[in-house]
């Protein structure tokens, strides 16, 4: 029986190479793949990722081929986009304590969560697409935190790759609170990556400046003390498996971050890059 992926990509724009990296990798191992949002609206390439002349910042210098930027074009263009998943229509939503009748709303919110391992049992791997665009409406989605908890609990690999990797800081069990990728060694969007100026959004039009908050040093705290966060800065590419996680630096980690997965999930991969 093939293998099936699970996407989920932010509506506020993703980097198209860190989809079609691992997409083209799943892709060739024959593995169908399903995209989500947190709403069911289509996602969309942040446009400077679609352009091999657009010299990133930090880098001063293009993070894109020109090969890649028109396979990512066509991938972002494609109908497999069309039709996404809605993160809200598959996990309900938490209440607030402060609402009326709370005991009677929390038992019914865990209820409704309990249907959420079958969902994941659908599904081989989750892989959470990197860019500008998860930092609004990822990195801190509860509902995306239970997704992650659901395939964490079924031993299935998750992927994060740049500001992907910061929903895996903060998905987090509401009894002990303990970060899930505590005592794990994890890479991710390094504080020398970071613009000083000109972080943006697909559909806003808002400058936030840089960046509002290092996740390099989210990255640090949440996998303290046994583990490790790895920039690995000077070095080209940077992916570390400590299953059940994958997590790839940024733009040039995206074929190798799914090729990593189709190891981990055809040979026993469990431990790469430390």
């Amino acid at each position: 029986m093939s293998k099936k992926i699970l996407y989920v990509l932010s509506e506020y724009g993703y980097w198209g190479e860190e989809l079609l990296g691992p997409v083209t990798a799943t892709d060739a191992a024959g593995y169908e793949s399903v995209f989500a949002t947190p709403n069911g609206k289509r996602p969309q390439a942040l446009p400077p990722s679609l352009d091999p002349g657009y010299v990133d910042p930090p880098l001063g210098r293009s993070v894109t081929t020109p090969e890649v930027a028109v396979a990512a074009r066509e991938l972002d263009e494609s109908a497999r986009l069309d039709d996404p998943l809605s993160l809200a229509d598959l996990i309900p939503e938490r209440p607030y304590h402060s609402e009326p009748g709370f005991l009677r709303l929390i038992e019914a919110y865990y209820r409704d969560l309990s249907t959420l391992d079958t969902e994941v049992a659908r599904y081989d791997a989750l892989v959470i697409v990197g860019g500008s665009g998860p930092i609004v409406d990822l990195a801190n989605n509860g509902r995306l935190h239970e997704l992650i908890l659901a395939f964490v609990r079924a031993d299935k690999p998750v992927v994060g790759e740049c500001y992907g990797v910061a929903p895996l800081a903060f998905a987090r069990d509401w009894e002990d609170r303990t970060s899930i990728i505590r005592g794990k060694h994890v890479t991710g969007h390094c504080k020398e990556y970071d613009y000083k100026d000109g972080t943006g959004f697909v559909g806003v039009d808002f400058n936030m400046g840089p960046p509002p908050y290092p996740l390099e040093y989210i990255l640090r705290d949440a996998t303290a003390p046994d583990g490790r966060y790895h920039g690995n800065v000077g070095k080209e590419t940077s992916v570390i498996v400590d299953y059940p996680f994958i997590t790839a630096r940024s733009t040039p980690d995206s074929f190798l971050a799914g090729q990593k997965l189709v190891e981990v999930l055809e040979q026993g991969l469990r431990r790469f890059g430390w």
